[in-house]
């Protein structure tokens, strides 16, 4: 009979926030949810940005030949290398950056976990690296470069 007594009362019972985040976070859906209710969602029967998006993945998942160009001081276009693709920024991984740790009394948190490499990338950088033609070879081989850079699937100068 204790045991039921003590379940029933903590069904009742509902956790207090324990940090200033969780409190933020809970206002924060609050307020979210009054607006929705009140505002509604937007009319989209379309989804054409969607449909867009969806393209430029499809696309970029085929091997598509580029030209990737440089740009000067000026705003002028260079051409750099025809390439394959349209490039990756130098902080894309391969992996998942984080994995969850902990549990017990401390909670779950995050820990930064390693590439495939063993190294740990950044979660920033202005590189990119970039699937060249060597004119040479006629071998695509990545070139790294640090400038902005313009890849396009055809020759804009």
């Amino acid at each position: 009979m204790k045991k039921i007594l003590l379940l029933l009362s903590l069904v009742g019972c509902e956790a207090l926030p324990r940090s200033s985040d969780e409190v933020q976070r809970a206002a924060q859906e609050k307020l979210s949810k009054q607006a929705t209710q009140e505002v509604g969602m937007p009319a989209i029967v379309n989804f054409q940005e969607k449909r867009m998006l969806k393209m430029i993945l499809e696309l970029r998942d085929t091997n598509i030949a580029t030209t990737t160009y440089i740009i000067d001081m000026n705003g002028k276009l260079h051409k750099l290398c025809s390439s394959v693709g349209y490039g990756f920024p130098y902080a894309t991984q391969y992996t998942n950056p984080q994995r969850e740790g902990g549990g017990g009394q401390a909670g779950y948190f995050t820990l930064p976990q390693a590439d495939p490499n063993g190294l740990f990338s950044p979660s920033g950088a202005d590189g990119t690296w970039v699937m060249c033609l060597n004119p040479k070879t006629k071998k695509v081989v990545p070139v790294y470069m640090e400038p902005r850079v313009i890849v396009s699937p055809y020759e804009l100068m």
